[in-house]
């Protein structure tokens, strides 16, 4: 058990230093051959940070683990809105852009909807069982494209009037020669797969022994883990004085999670869905919603230190909520 659980721990590290090499390496090579730094941020980027989700949640549904799989993302996202949003909030206010209220949010909203629609099979068509069918997963990664072509359509017509974007908020992508840039690569992968399967052995390991569910685990510690990125980048972003870039990370984080992983992970692998995680999603959308009055009560389209207390309050009455229910 010693060692389950401290392979447990070292997964994250594998997982979060995993994705920062991979971004490095690849956002090098693609420095290299000329594409743009905001494509790469967009891209590259944006990808890096949901890695460690992608990664648990692929190996969990593969390895018959669905309620890990699933909750994984669940939680990630109430640990994005809730958890890192709070905790930046506290750093310094964050100024929220008319696009991110008007655009990112509701699109992030239908994110939750599909998921909710398309995992409840039972309730909806009554065929059983609950869960993604890799056509499920397809018509998400559709809606993905739709995000993309959404985000590099915002990026072209405010090309000529932003800065240079950067790899992480304190240093521009760094030009690697090649064989480097491809060892960083190989090595991100190795760490992202070894943590993966680290993490959700020791997840499920962690379960059976204390006779905990998979879904507690996997909304609480596997959640918060894998948000290690968002949450250190949103941070850094705030200290920078980059606080749309945080916010924008955070939505932009939640989309990617709904569409693209559970996307690319039911396409893979047909996940089973627990209809106990209803709850959950109804809650996510209630909180997803109430960032609309938290953005425009007191200093309008600024997300205040006092809000991101509120914020941060909430998620500690889910853990709790959580927690009780087992």
């Amino acid at each position: 058990m010693v060692l389950t659980l401290a392979l447990f721990i070292l997964g994250f590290v594998f997982l979060v230093k995993g994705a920062d090499l991979l971004v490095d390496g690849s956002s090098s090579i693609a420095k290299k051959y000329g594409l743009s730094s905001i494509m790469i941020g967009l891209t590259i980027v944006a990808f890096g940070t949901s890695l460690p989700e992608l990664i648990v949640s692929v190996i969990a549904a593969t390895g018959g683990n669905s309620d890990i799989a699933i909750s994984n993302i669940i939680g990630s996202n109430f640990s994005n809105t809730l958890l890192i949003l709070g905790i930046t909030a506290l750093v310094t206010p964050l100024v929220i852009k008319k696009s991110t209220v008007n655009k990112e949010i509701p699109l992030s909203l239908l994110a939750i909807f599909a998921v909710g629609i398309l995992v409840n099979d039972l309730i909806l068509n009554g065929v059983s069982p609950n869960g993604l069918a890799r056509i499920d997963g397809l018509i998400l990664l559709l809606f993905f494209v739709i995000f993309i072509y959404y985000t590099f359509g915002i990026s072209r017509e405010k090309k000529n009037k932003l800065p240079s974007l950067k790899l992480t908020e304190d240093r521009e992508i760094k030009k690697h020669n090649n064989w480097l840039s491809v060892g960083m690569i190989a090595v991100g992968l190795v760490g992202l797969y070894f943590g993966g399967r680290w993490i959700v052995d020791g997840a499920t390991e962690i379960a059976r022994l204390f006779g905990l569910s998979e879904v507690l685990i996997g909304l609480t510690i596997v959640a918060v883990g894998t948000s290690l990125p968002e949450l250190a980048a949103s941070i850094m972003a705030a200290r920078k004085g980059q606080t749309d870039m945080a916010m924008g990370n955070v939505i932009g984080s939640n989309i990617f999670n709904l569409l693209w992983i559970l996307g690319l992970s039911a396409s893979i692998f047909p996940i089973s869905y627990n209809p106990a995680l209803n709850v959950d999603i109804i809650i996510l959308i209630a909180i997803t919603m109430l960032l609309f009055p938290l953005i425009y009560i007191g200093r309008k389209n600024v997300l205040t230190k006092r809000e991101g207390a509120i914020l941060l309050a909430l998620y500690i009455a889910y853990l709790v909520f959580v927690a009780i229910r087992g």
